[in-house]
């Protein structure tokens, strides 16, 4: 479709144009060279075009990720997407993600947030405090971030919320014990990609930190009419940042010195 193509299409038939895409293009794993219509102008858009999407899939919700808008857009500095079961793993020596070859395809070493309480869908508000009383465990793990389009970060957050927020795939490693009594934004977290380090950094740099991001996500979702529920996972973020990768790289990501997480990646 051309961009001439484009402008003429209802705002409703945009919305269907671009979500059916992406599910489309992620069930056959191909690539999307061009971004499949107008991109949409606000965030509320952009959600509108993933709520529509989610209704499209037939994969159930495991959890939500979480990441960073810079700057801020819409007001916000943040944004979500789904995380579907079928791309939920446990960590382990063997394990190997998928990205789409073709599209884009990114690490990111992450702490992960287990919902113990579902909140209450109604409340549209909440403290630092009362998100996190709705935890009850903290792992360590990888989100990997691929999409069918591989411009999908060059576009603004509107594109990526467009496309499942550009999730596709979360390894969920460890538990951190006793991590109520820990001071997380003290552990230094570092990625690894082939040997080689990558990024290194702190969940301090991360605007309000992991609980932070849990906060944001309950009164998200709240706002757009969708229940969470226990047992659900929040991916709270990339601490060291987005890092590309390619098939047949080897990942691993360190926390706090004590806890590693690793895969490799293979084509969609």
């Amino acid at each position: 479709m051309s961009f001439t193509e484009r402008l003429k299409v209802s705002p409703e038939s945009n919305v269907e144009l671009i979500a059916r895409a992406f599910t489309d293009a992620r069930r056959a794993g191909l690539a999307l060279p061009d971004f499949p219509g107008r991109i949409p102008e606000s965030l509320g858009q952009a959600y509108g075009v993933q709520d529509r999407a989610i209704a499209l899939s037939d994969a159930r919700i495991a959890g939500w990720k979480v990441g960073k808008i810079s700057p801020p857009f819409d007001g916000t500095d943040r944004l979500a997407g789904p995380i579907f079961s079928d791309h939920v793993v446990d960590a382990g020596d063997d394990v190997a993600m998928p990205i789409f070859a073709d599209g884009f395809g990114a690490a990111e070493a992450e702490f992960l947030l287990r919902i113990g309480t579902a909140p209450d869908p109604f409340k549209t508000r909440y403290s630092h405090a009362e998100a996190a009383a709705l935890i009850d465990a903290v792992h360590v793990g990888i989100e990997i971030a691929s999409s069918p389009f591989p411009g999908i970060n060059d576009h603004g957050p509107t594109v990526t919320v467009s496309d499942f927020g550009n999730n596709n795939g979360l390894i969920v490693g460890a538990a951190i014990e006793g991590w109520r009594d820990l001071d997380l934004d003290v552990w230094p977290v570092e990625l690894w990609i082939n040997d080689t380090l990558i990024g290194r950094a702190t969940t301090a740099t991360m605007l309000d930190g992991p609980f932070g991001a849990a906060r944001f996500l309950f009164e998200l979702l709240a706002a757009r009419g969708i229940p969470v529920a226990a047992g659900q996972w929040i991916s709270t973020g990339a601490v060291t940042g987005v890092h590309p990768v390619a098939v047949g790289d080897r990942v691993v990501a360190r926390f706090g010195g004590r806890l590693d997480v690793a895969c490799g990646i293979t084509a969609r």
